[in-house]
């Protein structure tokens, strides 16, 4: 099972190959077996890149907003014609199933690109009347972006840095996650059958230290990133040191709060797509689930017995709904949290441990875990585990739960479960988080901007918001009378 690229960068429109660079592997998590060898950037290809996005966004910075439209709009169609072959290569890549490939990745990063390239002409500035004078603004590009992955949704989150990017006049280098080098590639090859220019959207792979030679480049103007919280104090203080624009969209331990009136099987719903879509590696996970106690019960046991149901094997087959652990280091990190919990003296309602999977003995597969009792100092509930483990806490009253869903550093997600509307928008005002569900979870349409409070960011994605962080504002002032002086 092969899935080699041409070579390991897209530069200035064609692959392009590191010869200096180090080797390594892109495994399949179900098997363990490679599936590409890609090199890291050199000095030479990260210069090239540089080089090319320079003279690339020069073009596309003067082409005229509609026109950069249609560009996204016809990249967004391509992605959605071959949007088959596209989920399989990030089902081999991630190990997610493609029962979630197909709807979840590049159909997603289309829709971002469809949005970004209806908004490409409204992105007018404004006139200010000054009484016999006046002024107006530009929206301005910035120059060149730098765009770092992650590995969870890896085509996804390359558009969601593309394509706000790209409509306003800037070029991107995008360097994906060294766990998931492989449909970004893709990405670069669609926008430039979509008529991009050369050199507007790069991709170059490697580890931290590719990254870190890119965001102190001083021809980079703005960077965007989408990883773990340590991984976004490194980057925004070496970008601060360089006064580097910043995006970060980071990690959280976020709460769902489920009401003793919630509808209970809908709260499962959410429970489970909270926890267990991506076999739990999404960064917005709702993974301190804070049941009433009047109700905790009646929602253990039927969280339990639809837990059961779930589908482990085959990536490739649709009926598959939980696939493998991205990686080797990512199953000991969540093997070592399912057994600290159950020392921490969390009660285990189901899962617990690896999983045995028939036909892929060498798969990274953990059963979907559910912890109850789970007390608020418990790591389990404290520290982000991204892997499909639950747990549910006890609560009384409204205050409290709220008091404990904001103790926590983080502030990415939150989501209330209640028929009553006035508690969930009373609720919901008070929870310390910059993305907020009332009866459902993790749903991130491109409308919507995203992104977190206190260590889960900073700056938002998505929406009409992601435009101020892709954009400069510049203002004019227009003297239409003459000019006095003090002498």
């Amino acid at each position: 099972m092969r899935a080699q690229p041409q070579a390991s960068h897209f530069v200035g429109g064609s692959y392009q190959e590191s010869r200096a660079g180090t080797p390594f592997d892109s495994l399949y998590p179900a098997t363990g077996e490679v599936i590409a060898r890609i090199n890291t950037a050199d000095d030479a290809i990260i210069e090239a890149a540089v080089q090319a996005a320079t003279a690339g966004q020069k073009i596309w910075a003067a082409t005229p907003p509609a026109e950069r439209g249609r560009v996204l709009r016809r990249a967004a169609d391509i992605l959605r014609r071959d949007n088959h072959a596209l989920s399989v290569l990030e089902t081999l890549d991630t190990g997610k199933p493609l029962q979630e490939t197909l709807v979840a990745d590049a159909a997603s990063g289309a829709d971002c690109l469809e949005y970004y390239g209806g908004l490409a002409a409204t992105l007018t500035g404004e006139h200010i009347d000054l009484g016999g004078s006046f002024a107006y603004t530009k929206r301005e590009p910035l120059g060149i972006c730098f765009g770092i992955g992650a590995w969870n949704y890896p085509i996804q989150i390359a558009c969601w840095k593309a394509a706000p990017a790209l409509v306003c006049g800037n070029a991107m280098i995008f360097k994906p996650s060294e766990v998931t080098p492989l449909s970004a590639l893709k990405l670069a090859e669609v926008l430039s059958e979509a008529g991009l220019p050369d050199g507007v959207f790069n991709v170059l792979q490697g580890f931290g230290d590719v990254g870190a030679k890119l965001v102190a480049h001083p021809a980079i103007a703005k960077v965007s990133l989408t990883g773990s919280v340590p991984t976004g104090a490194k980057v925004a203080a070496l970008a601060g040191e360089h006064l580097k624009k910043t995006t970060l969209e980071l990690g959280g331990k976020s709460p769902l709060i489920v009401f003793g009136d919630a509808d209970v099987d809908n709260a499962v719903s959410a429970a489970i797509n909270a926890n267990f879509y991506s076999t739990g590696q999404i960064c917005s996970n709702g993974t301190r689930v804070f049941v009433h106690t009047d109700i905790k019960e009646a929602f253990l046991a039927r969280l339990a017995e639809r837990t059961s149901k779930a589908v482990l094997g085959d990536p490739l087959d649709e009926a598959t709904n939980i696939g493998p652990l991205v990686s080797r280091q990512q199953f000991d990190k969540v093997m070592h949290y399912m057994q600290l919990g159950q020392r921490e003296g969390a009660r285990l309602v189901c899962g617990g441990s690896a999983a045995t999977v028939e036909s892929f003995p060498d798969g990274y597969f953990v059963q979907p875990t559910v912890f109850a009792d789970v007390g608020d100092d418990m790591r389990i509930a404290r520290e982000e585990i991204f892997g499909p483990v639950l747990s549910v806490l006890d609560f009384t009253g409204e205050d409290e739960v709220v008091r404990r869903a904001n103790d926590t550093e983080f502030g990415l997600a939150a989501g209330v479960f209640t028929r009553d509307i006035q508690r969930a928008h009373r609720v919901v005002d008070a929870l310390q988080a910059g993305t907020c569900w009332i009866n459902t979870y993790n749903l991130t349409p491109i409308e919507m901007p995203f992104g977190g409070y206190k260590k889960s960011g900073i700056g938002r994605e998505n929406g009409h918001a992601a435009i101020d962080y892709y954009s400069q504002v510049k203002s004019v002032y227009v003297e239409m009378g003459g000019v006095e002086a003090a002498f």
